[in-house]
């Protein structure tokens, strides 16, 4: 089979694409004929090996694990002798290892069945972006019905199932995002727009009561300014040196100790409870994926190097056709 492999750590160039082996399922897997699956920072942080600590993780010098991509769709061509939840021919989708791949193997746990109103593409675009966003508006920030809620990088991958999510929970919702991109928010349900190019919403005297900071690119001052007593500020991404993840790290928490308003950063976690949430939002149509640009399988340098640009509107999403 064909797959994304890299030996190296680096740019995008690191990246090859080249015959493999098809893999097969352990106990508690499935095999999945992968249709689809997406570009997440996540990948780039993996390709490049940055910040420098997550080799402790990968391997020092060299990545382990030679696989990229981490969201999939597809359909199951073969399943574990423990699986229970899935057959051959199911359609699903959900998180795994090396999803830059015609064939890849995923955990039970780790996957739902795709909503049959979901195109591949589309449920490709959900794993990664639609948890972290849900489980930083949900298990971080506290959302409850009305609560004044601000999307900090309301157009890319998380801010797009933001915007939706915690519509979908009865919040108030302010979107931030550049010119070009204000409609869509307003079309996915935003009650407000904010043009960062225009405004600086941390300095016009408006609180929240969660602010998901999608880009975390203002200071952990700036962001805390905007919130209300008791709000809480749930850092999901943004670029930054070692320097300044470690300081904030030490002042997210050494403020958090004082006063009445919370820092906190966070990474999603696939889990099985989220993705069956996420199933039944889609199903219902309360949240929509918003693919940006598509790239074939033999083109995943180039959909990764125009995600690290930073200016992806949704989603990046990879469709696999079978070469064989």
């Amino acid at each position: 089979m064909k797959a994304i492999v890299y030996e190296q750590y680096g740019p995008p160039d690191v990246l090859q694409f080249k015959e493999t082996a098809s893999p097969a399922p352990a106990d508690d897997e499935v095999l999945i004929h992968v249709r689809a699956a997406s570009a997440n920072p996540l990948d780039w942080h993996f390709m490049r090996g940055e910040p420098w600590f997550i080799r402790l993780m990968l391997g020092l010098r060299k990545p382990k694990d030679k696989r990229l991509g981490v969201d999939v769709a597809g359909v199951v061509e073969a399943v574990g002798r423990n699986v229970t939840l899935f057959k051959p021919g199911d359609e699903v989708f959900g998180g795994c290892r090396g999803a830059f791949a015609e064939r890849v193997c995923a955990k039970e746990d780790d996957l739902a069945l795709k909503p049959a109103n979901l195109s591949f593409e589309q449920a490709a675009a959900v794993p990664v972006a639609a948890l972290t966003a849900l489980q930083g508006l949900h298990d971080k920030g506290r959302i409850q019905p009305g609560h004044k809620v601000l999307i900090d990088g309301a157009s890319g991958g998380v801010g797009t199932f933001a915007i939706q999510i915690a519509k979908s929970f009865g919040a108030e919702v302010t979107a931030v995002c550049s010119t070009r991109n204000l409609q869509t928010a307003r079309s996915l349900g935003a009650d407000h727009v904010i043009d960062y190019t225009q405004e600086d919403f941390t300095r016009n005297g408006q609180r929240y009561d969660l602010i998901l900071a999608a880009n975390a690119y203002h200071s952990i001052f700036d962001y805390r300014r905007a919130l209300s007593r008791g709000g809480i500020c749930v850092k999901s991404g943004g670029r930054a040196s070692l320097p300044h993840i470690i300081l904030d790290m030490l002042l997210d928490r050494l403020l958090s100790l004082f006063g009445h308003k919370k820092i906190c950063g966070m990474i999603a976690k696939v889990k099985k409870t989220d993705l069956l949430l996420l199933k039944d939002l889609l199903a219902a149509g309360k949240i929509v994926p918003v693919i940006d640009r598509h790239y074939p399988l033999s083109h995943t340098a180039e959909a990764i190097r125009y995600l690290e640009e930073g200016h992806a509107h949704g989603k990046v999403v990879i469709p696999v056709e079978d070469q064989r």
